[in-house]
């Protein structure tokens, strides 16, 4: 398999992200939110498979303090064979310097995430759009 690395979205097709998240599965992300997300992340990670994209990665940073992985997915024919590992080490180097780094990920994939050196934190809490569906997905409780 031979792969492209990309930081740019110059020339990125957003459908095909959409897509890409859709297929992961990630959830129904429209390309225009991505595209606003990932301009506003200071660092992104895109990997392509030719000139298909197999797999992405952001972080919103403020260049100091805090970085904060998110949206790291990949196409099922992609997963398991360590691109995500790979995702991720991109993203905590182009984020060192931080002094956090923090990922938040999908219930169930924490032991994946510990594996690269992440803990789990006792303090993290949220607001979301949909409280409900947030708590039924796995995303918070109410203890």
């Amino acid at each position: 398999m031979s792969l492209i690395w990309s930081h740019s979205i110059d020339g990125l097709d957003w459908d095909e992200l959409s897509a890409l998240y859709a297929a992961a599965p990630l959830g129904n992300k429209n390309p225009t939110g991505l595209k606003t997300a990932f301009t506003n992340s200071m660092f992104k990670c895109f990997v392509y498979e030719g000139k298909k994209l197999v797999g992405v990665g952001r972080a919103l940073a403020d260049g100091v303090d805090c970085s904060y992985i998110c949206d790291v997915a990949l196409l099922p024919s992609h997963q398991g064979l360590g691109l995500g590992q790979q995702i991720v080490a991109q993203l905590v180097a182009l984020s060192s310097g931080h002094k956090k780094i923090i990922l938040y990920s999908v219930p169930g994939k924490e032991p994946f995430y510990k594996k690269l050196g992440f803990k789990r934190m006792s303090t993290a809490m949220a607001i979301f759009e949909d409280q409900a569906a947030a708590q039924a997905r796995g995303y918070i409780n109410e203890t």
